[in-house]
Parts: C-alpha cells; sequence; structure tokens
C-alpha cells in the first residue's frame, strides 16, 4: 500500500509541475511574454483579462486537477479489484477507494457548478447592474 501511495504521490507531482502549467498556458490562462530584455526602463506587461475571467479560469484548472486525481483514485480501486484474487479484505479496500472517488467527483462537480452559478451572477452584476443579487 505504501508503494501505490509513493506512486501517486508522484503521480500528483509529475501534474502539478508539468501538466497543469502545459494546460493553463493552452487554456490561456498563462500568457508568455518576453521580460528577460536588457532595455532599461522596459514595461512589465500585465495581464488584459478582467480578475473574473482569471478566477474562473484557476477555478476551471483546479477542478480539472481533482478530477483527474478522483479518476486515479477509481482507477486505483478498480485494479486493486481486479488483483484481489477472491480475498474480501482486499474487495472491500477497493470498494471503498472507488466509493471514495465517485463521492469526489460528486463534490467537484457540485462545486464547480456553484462557483460557475456565483461567478456567472457576479458577471451579470458587474456588467450589466442587474441581477438577483441586491
Amino acid at each position: 500500500m505504501k508503494k501505490i501511495a509513493k506512486h501517486l504521490l508522484s503521480l500528483v507531482l509529475v501534474m502539478s509541475v508539468f501538466v497543469i502549467p502545459a494546460i493553463s498556458l493552452a487554456a490561456g490562462n498563462l500568457q508568455v511574454t518576453d521580460l528577460g530584455t536588457n532595455e532599461v526602463g522596459a514595461a512589465v506587461k500585465l495581464g488584459d483579462k478582467s480578475p473574473l475571467t482569471t478566477a474562473t479560469n484557476l477555478i476551471n484548472t483546479a477542478m480539472l486537477f481533482l478530477g483527474i486525481i478522483a479518476v486515479c483514485i477509481i482507477l486505483l480501486g478498480g485494479f486493486k479489484w481486479m488483483t484481489a484474487m477472491g480475498s474480501e479484505e482486499k474487495v472491500n479496500e477497493a470498494q471503498k477507494l472507488m466509493t471514495a472517488g465517485v463521492v469526489g467527483i460528486i463534490i467537484i462537480l457540485s462545486a464547480w457548478g456553484i462557483a460557475k452559478y456565483v461567478l456567472t451572477q457576479a458577471v451579470n452584476v458587474t456588467t450589466t447592474g442587474t441581477g438577483t443579487l441586491n
């Protein structure tokens, strides 16, 4: 079990270092600018996106990362179940992992839906002056 936990931790670290920034860059959350110029007084270019767009992109990226972890937990549970060889203890452990993964996905989707609703209402209030918020 410790070996599997180490491999799962390694996977999470690799994803956080390489995959998540690549997804953020592809989704437009990050901007690559040339800040390494030797010009004196060169202006640092800041992003031109609204804070709500940045928050939305950040939440979507975080939810994607958490969803990938939940799916990996479900796959790990399925793998344990398939390799249990009839051992009732291992099958119960695998079922617990799969249940935890499904509950995690439900929580992640609920959090994403709530965040999307709140940010949509915030955009409606700030851009049109109308909305359900008073």
